[in-house]
Order: structure tokens, then C-alpha cells, then sequence
């Protein structure tokens, strides 16, 4: 038995996602072109990779590098339950790839809470920058693994850089500002654009984004414009994402609330 739901993320760096249930599928010894970074959610996969065995558990984040041969299987009868993205082999570096297959596995809790909270930014369809800045950390987190050289999170203060997002973003409420764009603006890592904007504004780029553009929404909605048409003017993917940020903000519908105006 399986059951298989895979797509492409509109994230810079993402080709893949997939998450799958498989209990009695056996992968054959096979390479990807990506970086495959997967968790276990339930049961337990064994796996050999250039011709050495290793697991791959719930406690465990583990990272296969780009075109080196695996395979997996089920650990025992009842199957498995995995997610996993495709990275795009620059976003860690062909550099590293032996190092991955040295260790391949990491025991870090706060790397999979991070993972497990994009993957449920992804499944719902969530706002491309918070997708592309959780995306950021992950990454930052791999590569400290990668180079054997985890440490805590720095404490970032640049507040020019904060205040300089923020007027861009207010300039680009619409169309919005990718990650990856201000980072190279200003010759810094993504990361350090979110938290200096975050310890600089008291909340990170996307949820001040995802602000202004309910305020743009709200105001619209007010001068009588349809739902459908306020969802695209102000930057939202379609209704249904304009509704669920504009219920999460004001405990009510964006119709209801035009409605009101009456």
C-alpha cells in the first residue's frame, strides 16, 4: 500500500516536495539530482547509501547528498510515513556532498521543528517570503551540520538594514520582496535579513507583509471592491488565502466585513 502527495513549491531553491505512507514499497538503488532531506514521521527506514547501511527514524533529520546511489526500506510491516524536499544542489553546496555521506543523519530537535513548521507552511499553501525565510534557517542549520560547526543563533542588530526592508516592503505590499532578493541587496544571509528586521520591528518580514497587506484589503474591500478582485490587488494568492490571514486578523470573512460597511 502507498499513498503519494508531491509538488513544486513556488520557493527559491525547493524543487520538490513529497510526503508519502509506504508499507511494503522497496526503492531500488537509485540517485537524485537534488538534495534529499527527510523525515520520519512514523516507523523507521533502512537504508544503504554508497554501499553503507544506515537508519533513518522520527528522532532523527536526515540529509542524502546529490547523486550518490540509495535505496530504503520499511523497518517493519507497518510501513513508514515520511516528508521530504528536494533542494537544489547550489543551496548546500557540491562541496559538501561527501561530508553528507559521512553523516547523513542528524540528532537535532531544533532543526526538525524547524523542518516540520515549513513543511506546514508548504502543505498550506503558505506566503512565499515566510516559506522562503523559514526555508533560510533550515539551511543555515544544515550547513553549520555539514561543516561540523553548530552554534547558537547569533544576535543580530542592523538596524539600517531593518528599517531599509521595511520601506521596500511598504513600496512592494503587492508584488511583495523575496528573501533572496534583499539578502543580495545588501550582501548579507538571508537569515541575517530576518532576524534584524525581527529584533528591529518585533516581528519577522512576512508577518508584517501579511499585515500590510490586510490593511491594503481592508481598505479596498470598504471602497466596494469585489473579494475575489481585493485577494489579487492586494497580493493574496486567491480568496480562500486572503480569507484564512483575514479571519486569523479579525476573527471574521473579508465579505462579511465589506458587508458591514452597508
Amino acid at each position: 500500500m502507498s499513498e503519494v502527495v508531491a509538488w513544486r513549491p513556488e520557493v527559491p531553491g525547493l524543487t520538490e516536495v513529497l510526503h508519502a505512507h509506504f508499507t511494503d514499497h522497496v526503492y531500488p538503488s537509485h540517485t537524485h539530482g537534488a538534495w534529499t532531506l527527510l523525515l520520519v514521521d512514523d516507523g523507521a527506514v533502512r537504508y544503504d547509501l554508497d554501499r553503507h547501511a544506515h537508519g533513518a527514524t522520527r528522532g532523527l533529520v536526515t540529509l542524502l547528498p546529490p547523486d550518490v546511489p540509495h535505496d530504503g526500506r520499511s523497518q517493519s510491516p507497518a510501513g513508514f510515513r515520511k516528508r521530504v524536499l528536494y533542494l537544489a544542489p547550489a543551496t548546500l553546496g557540491a562541496e559538501r556532498a561527501g561530508r553528507c555521506v559521512d553523516q547523513p543523519a542528524f540528532d537535532d530537535a531544533a532543526l526538525r521543528e524547524r523542518l516540520s513548521v515549513l513543511h506546514g507552511v508548504l502543505r498550506a499553501g503558505g506566503d512565499a517570503l515566510e516559506a522562503e525565510s523559514r526555508l533560510g534557517f533550515v539551511l543555515e542549520r544544515l550547513g553549520q551540520h555539514l561543516d561540523r560547526a553548530v552554534v547558537a543563533a547569533p544576535d543580530v542588530r542592523d538596524d539600517a538594514l531593518a528599517d531599509r526592508v521595511r520601506e521596500l516592503i511598504d513600496a512592494r505590499v503587492a508584488e511583495g520582496l523575496p528573501l533572496a532578493e534583499a539578502a543580495a541587496l545588501f550582501g548579507v544571509h538571508p537569515t541575517h535579513v530576518v532576524r534584524a528586521f525581527t529584533r528591529r520591528h518585533g516581528l519577522p518580514p512576512h508577518r508584517y507583509l501579511t499585515g500590510r497587506r490586510i490593511d491594503l484589503a481592508r481598505r479596498l474591500l470598504l471602497d466596494g471592491m469585489p473579494v475575489a478582485q481585493v485577494a489579487a490587488v492586494a497580493g493574496f494568492a486567491d480568496q480562500p488565502h486572503l480569507t484564512r490571514h483575514f479571519r486569523r486578523m479579525l476573527a471574521t470573512t473579508p465579505a462579511a466585513y465589506a458587508r458591514s460597511a452597508a
